[in-house]
């Protein structure tokens, strides 16, 4: 089972907060560093001293940091143009010698679109088809060819479809709750699929239904990586649980029922039962970003059980 650090940091986070925390990430031995793609507080949160920009913070930390992947939970295709974001995402791969993943999604958040200028289209999921077709035929066309793309949304012409990244395959994510479009998606284009702040049985169902699509697909189900995304609140006794679920805002029954919350041992046993539910890899969203000790315990109490 392999852990990922995943960041909020539209909730309030600056640059030099993000990057210590991706340092955290790499010195502690976890997996992958991943943020959000917002430009919007959520909830009570002031969201101070303002948003960042998901691929520029991820520019600077490809250059401040050496082993730890990189990547969006997800990027809001509402944001970028496709070709653009195609351009972006293979800059950045460079600047971190071939480390970055991304992933996409159809944009949700109405109020940040308003609050920002930012056009917030009906046809949303049309749009990310098509935005997933362009992004990742844009890289698989061959240096000295060009890439021609005329759909409903999108028209491109005589593109030299570069720059092209470090890695021969930039690693595509996918995730939701969809019953049949999500999964159909994910068996087309994606590495990985995700599922967010899941059940264990809601989890199973819609690992089922990828798979089964993947099959379908002629791809295979396990061409695939599986994970959850989960809020995580650990603490050495019930003292220090309570302390960090007030810290963000929650109630620690909550958190144990929807998420990673209770001392290691209670956490690696529900990572356990996800394990069983088809879970590979599990993206832990943290949400106080200035309690690196948090970090340091489940590296060193957690991780360490699972690997």
């Amino acid at each position: 089972m392999e852990l990922r650090i995943f960041t909020e940091p539209q909730q309030g986070a600056t640059y030099d907060t993000l990057l210590a925390v991706a340092k955290a990430t790499e010195d502690l031995g976890f997996d992958a560093f991943f943020r959000s793609d917002h430009y919007l507080a959520m909830g009570s949160a002031d969201g101070l001293p303002g948003p960042t920009d998901a691929w520029i913070t991820l520019a600077g930390l490809a250059r401040e940091t050496r082993r730890i992947r990189l990547g969006t939970l997800m990027t809001a295709g509402t944001f970028r143009l496709p070709g653009v974001l195609a351009i972006q995402v293979a800059q950045v791969d460079q600047m971190s010698g071939g480390r970055v993943e991304l992933g996409l999604g159809a944009g949700w958040f109405e109020e940040e679109h308003k609050a920002y200028g930012i056009p917030f289209p009906k046809e949303k999921f049309a749009r990310l088809e098509e935005q997933l077709a362009i992004v990742t035929g844009l890289w698989a066309t061959q240096t000295g060819k060009t890439f021609d793309f005329h759909g409903k949304f999108y028209d491109l012409t005589g593109s030299p479809a570069l720059p092209k990244p470090a890695q021969a395959k930039v690693p595509v994510l996918i995730g939701g709750h969809g019953a049949t479009r999500t999964p159909r998606l994910a068996a087309q284009y994606a590495d990985e699929f995700n599922i967010p702040f899941a059940s264990i049985e809601d989890t199973e169902r819609q690992f089922a239904r990828v798979r089964a699509a993947a099959e379908e697909a002629g791809r295979g189900a396990d061409a695939l990586t599986y994970s959850n995304a989960l809020v995580v609140c650990v603490g050495k006794d019930d003292a220090e649980v309570a302390r960090r679920a007030a810290v963000i805002g929650r109630e620690v029954d909550e958190l144990k029922a929807n998420g990673l919350a209770g001392s290691p041992a209670e956490v690696v046993d529900k990572i356990g039962r996800y394990a069983a539910a088809g879970a590979q890899r599990i993206y832990l969203q943290i949400l106080d970003l200035d309690d690196l000790d948090h970090l340091e315990l489940i590296s060193s109490q957690v991780q360490t059980q699972l690997t």
